[in-house]
Order: structure tokens, then C-alpha cells, then sequence
């Protein structure tokens, strides 16, 4: 056998070498194809504005989140969606509305966020004082039990009536009212109807996401409406789970791109100063 002039043997070598530290070099720097990490999110009216908003956010491409946004429309069957896994998590319910359902459903969701705080009003088309209201005036109340207690709250922090000292912040009802100067008549109507419900009553009290939807801005629209105090607890709403999914660590993401700046801005300018962002823990939540 022939041998190799020792310069070609050497050219060879070093080609090999050259050839063996590219692959080398192509293996480390190639880009890994990330796959996002995709959340369904169950909601309605206003809130799912905010969320479809985040969905499409640079933010939460960074944050490697794939988010979709589901409308349904009623709370109950929103919560029953989230215990069957239809959603991931929901977006639109105060921590007094989630406390109700979880007595009937055995705890089974969990709150992982507030968000924030939206003002219920005292609305009317008819009169422009509540001072002027008749006697015997017809008024519209939700008929779910959380916004049924808080409507019930706010028309005594109104003046309007006076609820029994020991009222039951879980179970109360109109039977509790042991004042009624003005012989108020009471409708239960759901959450959502009450802006149409509007010409056939007196006054309606009528939470903000509802209201919005009417085209009603409670700041500027409403006789009478909540303040962000020490008593609006049950009223912050949250982003809530599955128990079980409580301590997943993408939904934690969930909270992070909520109150991010962008977000804030984006809510400023649609809902007119109506929303106001909580940032308190939920574990002081009570």
C-alpha cells in the first residue's frame, strides 16, 4: 500500500477536525422549538374582553402561554364547567359568589387571584334622586344569593331600608328588612337583566358588568354605588380553578400578565375608571 504524503495526511486530518467541531457547533447553537403551554379561560361580558386583550398581548407569548378564550354566559354553569375540565379557569366571579356555589359543590374550586373591584349601583330611568322615589316603588334585585345579599347591603347603605343587625352575610333575603319607609316592592331578576329591566321599574340595583353591557357607567350613571372600602371583600373578583389544579404553576402565569401594566392601561381606557385592580393576596381573603 501506497502511504500518504505526510502534508495531504495532515490537510485530511484537520478537514475532519474542522467538519466534527461545525456539527459540534450547529448541535449546540440550533433553536429549540418551544410548545406553549395552552389555558382555556371561561368567560362573559366585559371580562372577556380583557382576557381575549391578554390573550393576544406580547406578554403572554413571552410568558409561552397559548390562551383561549370561552364565552359562558351563566356564572353556575361556568363554575360546573371548570369542576368538568371544559375550562382551565374562569373569569368573572366575586370571592361572595364563589363562597356561595363551593357550600353546594363541596369546595371544589379554588381561588388563585384577585383582580379587582367593580362598584354595584342603584340605577334608574324614572327618577333622578333616589329622595323622589314613590311609595310602593317597584325595585329590580339579582336573584343569585351573592348579589342578592350585596344589592340588599347597598340599598341600606342607601338609606332606603334596614336589614335585621344580626343579617346574615351567606343567607340573607328580603325577609330580613325590618325597615321600609317607602313600602319598597321587591323584583328578583337575574344578574344580567337588569339595564332591560330598566323602564318597567323604579330603581334597579345592578352590578357594574351588567351595567356596562347597557351602557351604563356606574361613576356617572348611578343615583347611589358601592365605595372601594374595608366592606367590599366579598366583592373582589378573582381567577378561580379547579381545586385541584390550585398549585399548577402556568396558571400562576394567569396573575402575573393580569396586573401588568399593559393590562392596566388597556382597562383604564375601556371601562372608563369602573374597574379597579385589586392586587391583595387571596389568603387574606376571608
Amino acid at each position: 500500500m501506497k502511504k500518504l504524503p505526510a502534508v495531504l495526511l495532515s490537510l485530511s486530518l484537520s478537514a475532519l477536525v474542522a467538519c466534527s467541531q461545525e456539527e459540534d457547533t450547529n448541535e449546540i447553537t440550533a433553536p429549540q422549538k418551544v410548545t406553549s403551554q395552552k389555558i382555556i379561560i371561561g368567560s362573559h361580558g366585559s371580562d372577556a374582553d380583557i382576557w381575549k386583550f391578554i390573550a393576544q398581548s406580547p406578554e403572554a407569548k413571552q410568558a409561552n402561554l397559548d390562551i383561549d378564550v370561552k364565552i359562558i354566559d351563566d356564572g353556575i354553569t361556568l363554575n360546573v364547567a371548570t369542576i368538568d375540565g371544559d375550562v382551565d379557569v374562569n373569569a368573572f366571579q366575586s370571592w361572595g359568589f364563589l363562597k356561595d356555589f363551593n357550600k353546594n359543590h363541596n369546595n371544589q374550586l379554588t381561588a388563585i387571584s384577585t383582580t379587582y373591584f367593580e362598584p354595584m349601583g342603584i340605577y334608574s330611568v324614572k327618577h333622578k334622586k333616589l329622595a323622589d322615589l314613590p311609595k310602593q316603588s317597584i325595585v329590580a334585585i339579582p336573584n343569585d344569593a351573592a348579589n342578592h345579599i350585596r344589592a340588599l347591603k347597598l340599598l341600606e347603605k342607601s338609606g332606603l331600608i334596614a336589614l335585621k343587625p344580626n343579617f346574615n352575610q351567606a343567607t340573607g333575603s328580603t325577609n330580613d328588612i325590618v325597615s321600609n319607609p317607602k313600602d319598597l316592592v321587591f323584583r328578583q331578576i337575574k344578574y344580567a337583566h337588569g339595564p332591560r329591566a330598566l323602564p318597567d321599574v323604579d330603581i334597579a340595583v345592578i352590578g357594574n358588568t351588567a351595567a356596562q353591557e347597557g351602557g351604563l357607567n356606574v361613576l356617572t350613571d348611578s343615583l347611589f354605588r358601592e365605595e372601594n372600602d374595608e366592606t367590599i371583600i366579598n366583592n373582589i373578583n378573582l381567577l378561580v380553578v379547579k381545586t385541584d389544579n390550585k398549585d399548577n404553576p402556568k396558571f400562576a402565569k394567569l396573575a402575573e400578565l393580569y396586573h401588568t401594566e399593559a393590562v392596566r392601561k388597556y382597562i383604564i381606557d375601556n371601562f372608563g375608571g369602573t374597574k379597579i385592580e385589586i392586587t391583595k393576596n387571596v389568603s387574606e381573603l376571608n
